[in-house]
Formats: structure tokens, sequence, C-alpha cells
């Protein structure tokens, strides 16, 4: 019989500098954006509200960043990650032209390093994503990592191309965000965005604990997950995980990140728009029943060149589970994350100046 299904690719069938095609191109709607907002209760003014987004000069309220970052992501998935045991790590994502209801995504990625591991059971696949709209306008352009299967376990092991890729930066330049055109915060209401919390309100080394939590469902990880078209088989086939060490499903790790985000806005209620994702690490497993904190701390805070509306705040992101964020702890006495950190994450916001 003819193979005419899709098997997903082993570390085997990547090449270096190949640049895949992801199927299929997808459109976004309000419906999309309503049911992100019913899945992760996220209240970001921007996005909630035509009225808002006008009132800072766009056309109307932009589809949530994560949900572009999820989407362009799912994309990735049947051609990169569907024989992966873990997504590993993203790098320098920067943030495009914004995305609004009604708008076509698609995604192209690129191999940029390759390395097996040592127990010839896996390797470790580095791709770089970009996802650009109708009018092949960039929305996010990111790096990230993932640990795939071999198809043929214990065979040779190949030798290491270009890992980790040398062309990775650390954090994206505050010269390289991207401000969306006509973006004017000096409209920002901050009577109805909750906070009255501007950029010189945070500083360097400041916590800020979330305080929230929120219990992860089966049913709703599983919802977003479809909602994103991501097919890893690890987070959908209970006859398959349950073969794996922990014997159930993982909870896709941009759930996490959605979660943690959704959180955050206690606290960062007046970001304009995530515009960059430095780093970060899936540093534990979560499942269904975990109950995920989150706390922030900033690292950086810098005005945008040549704006008096506008700062850029580079924040680290942490999630844990299963404990109060305000604990703080994060790695052992050895630097290894301990067992209840899920998430950490280095990103950008742009925050309103006061004035």
């Amino acid at each position: 019989m003819a193979q005419k299904t899709n098997s997903g690719r082993f570390f085997e069938d990547f090449t270096l500098g190949e640049t895949i095609t992801h199927a299929t191109p997808r459109t976004v709607t309000t419906g999309d954006q309503s049911l992100y907002t019913a899945l992760y209760g996220t209240r970001f003014a921007v996005n909630s509200s035509a009225e808002f987004a006008c009132g800072l000069g766009l056309d109307q309220a932009p589809i949530d960043d994560l949900l572009v970052f999820h989407i362009v992501f799912g994309k990735t998935v049947p051609d990169v990650s569907l024989n992966a045991v873990a997504n590993l790590g993203y790098a320098g994502g920067r943030f495009g032209v914004p995305v609004f209801p009604g708008d076509t995504l698609a995604t192209t990625s690129t191999v940029i390093g390759l390395k097996p591991n040592a127990n010839g059971q896996t390797g470790v696949v580095w791709v770089r994503s970009t996802g650009t709209n109708q009018h092949g306008q960039m929305v996010l352009d990111y790096v990230r990592w993932v640990m795939v299967r071999r198809r043929a376990p214990g065979t040779d092991i190949a030798a290491t191309h270009n890992c980790p890729p040398t062309d990775i930066s650390a954090t994206v330049a505050t010269a390289d965000l991207v401000v969306p055109q006509g973006l004017d915060a000096r409209g920002f209401d901050l009577a109805l965005s909750g906070e009255p919390h501007c950029f010189e309100d945070y500083q360097p080394g400041e916590r800020i604990d979330h305080v929230d939590g929120m219990t992860i469902e089966e049913a709703e990880h599983m919802l977003a997950t479809r909602l994103y078209q991501n097919t890893a088989k690890v987070h959908f086939n209970q006859m398959e995980a349950g073969q794996n060490r922990f014997g159930r499903r993982l909870i896709y790790g941009g759930h996490i990140i959605s979660m943690a985000r959704a959180l955050s806005f206690n606290g960062l209620a007046n970001v304009v728009r995530i515009a960059a994702i430095n780093g970060g690490s899936h540093a534990n497993p979560t499942f269904a029943g975990d109950t995920i904190h989150a706390w922030s701390e900033v690292l950086s805070a810098e005005p945008m060149p040549g704006r008096g509306d506008l700062g850029a705040l580079r924040l680290r992101l942490i999630a844990v589970k299963n404990r109060a964020a305000a604990d703080w702890p994060l790695k052992d006495s050895d630097g290894k994350y301990l067992s209840d950190v899920v998430l950490d994450l280095d990103y950008t916001v742009l925050m309103p100046r006061r004035g």
C-alpha cells in the first residue's frame, strides 16, 4: 500500500541549511482571539478593546502577541517536532507588524543547527522560524531548539553541525524592536487599562509577585493546543505518552507561557505589546492538575530611541507549579532548576511613559 500519511521527521531527516515551507496558512479571526481570552483570561486593554486600541492610533484591536506566536509555532510542528521528546528553548525572537483579525499567517523555517545526543536515541535540532502575513510582512521571527527522536536508535552518531548556532543574539537590541506604525502611547488611558504604573515606575532588579494562580485542566490544554494546530503527539496521544518516563501527556510549553503572561497582568497591566523573546527554557514538565503561579523580575529599562511615549522593559518571567511564587527560589546550589520551576522566559515589552 502506498504511504500517503505524514509520520513526521526524525533527527536523521534534517539537513543543515535547508528551508522548510510549512502547511497550512491560517486566517486569524476575532473568534480565535475570543477563545484565547476564554482559555487564559488575558485582560490587556490593547488586545481587549477596539476603542482603546484606536485611541492609540491603531486601526483596531490587534491579536494577542502570544496567540500570534502559538499560531506561527503550530505551523512548524508537523515538520519539526512531531516526533519531539521536548521543546528545549527559544532565542532571538522579534515581533514585527501587528496581526489584526482577517490577516492570514504562514511560516517557513531554516535548519541552523544539528547535534546528535550521545545516547544514540535522540538529537537536538535548531531552527529559525519566520511568520509572515498575506502581504509578506514579518510578524514574528525566532529561533527554537527541540530534542527529536532518531528513526534508528543506536545507530552511528553523525557529526555536530553549528551547535549552538553562532548567529543567535543573546538579547534583541532596543533599537531593533518594532513599534507598530501609527502607535502613539500618549493616548494611553491608565484608568481604563487597570493600573497606574508606567515605564518610570519599574526599576531593574525589582521583583513582582503576580499573586494569582491558575490550575491546568486537561481539556483546556488540549483545546488550546488544537487551536494552534499543534499536532505534537506528546500532548494528545495517551497510548504513546503512556510509554514515556512520565506515563502521561505533557502540557504544551506555550500553554504555560500564556498562563504566566495572563497572570502577569496583575502588576504589568499597562504593557502595550510584547516586542521580543530574548530567550527562554521550559525548565520542567507540567501536567493536568498542576497549579501555576508566576513572578517577574525587571532586568533592564530603556527609553525607546527617538520616542517620548514608550519605554522598553526587559523582563524575566518565572512560572512555578504547586507553590506560591513569592517563595522566589529558582535554582539549587548546583545551579540546576528546582523541580517546581517550569518556565524561565526572558522577553521585552513596550510600556507607556508617564506624561
